[in-house]
């Protein structure tokens, strides 16, 4: 069923002119701007337009969209689940969101808390 949701949600943030993710996208659902997208995934604002850097964007969009995913399948709701990304403190990471993780680089992190309480750990 992950499985499903994750294609679901990765069709939706797909680029219709490519098989790579859409940085517009992504950032339209997040309700942020392309520059701010840039800052989160950790790549140059510029590199988010060029053709040559669509697979490294596309790496650096895939594990945002993966924790929408989860958070999605866990919430029920994308708008949910942007909120929860966005303002939802995360426990034990002293009042840091999913937000603020993925923007230090640790979005793997995230993706482990989101595995957790999805096998029924919770912090």
């Amino acid at each position: 069923m992950a499985a499903i949701g994750l294609s679901n949600i990765a069709a939706r943030f797909g680029d219709e002119h490519s098989s790579f993710l859409s940085a517009r996208r992504v950032a339209e659902q997040l309700g942020v701007t392309l520059s701010e997208l840039a800052r989160l995934i950790g790549v140059a604002r510029n590199t988010l337009a060029a053709k040559s850097s669509a697979r490294k964007v596309d790496s650096a969009l895939s594990n945002v969209v993966r924790i929408l995913a989860m958070a999605s399948e866990m919430t029920g709701d994308e708008n949910r689940a942007v909120i929860w990304f966005k303002h939802q403190p995360i426990p034990g990471w002293g009042g840091k969101t999913a937000f603020d993780l993925v923007g230090e680089g640790k979005s793997d992190r995230v993706l482990a808390y989101l595995e957790a309480v999805r096998s029924g750990v919770y912090a």
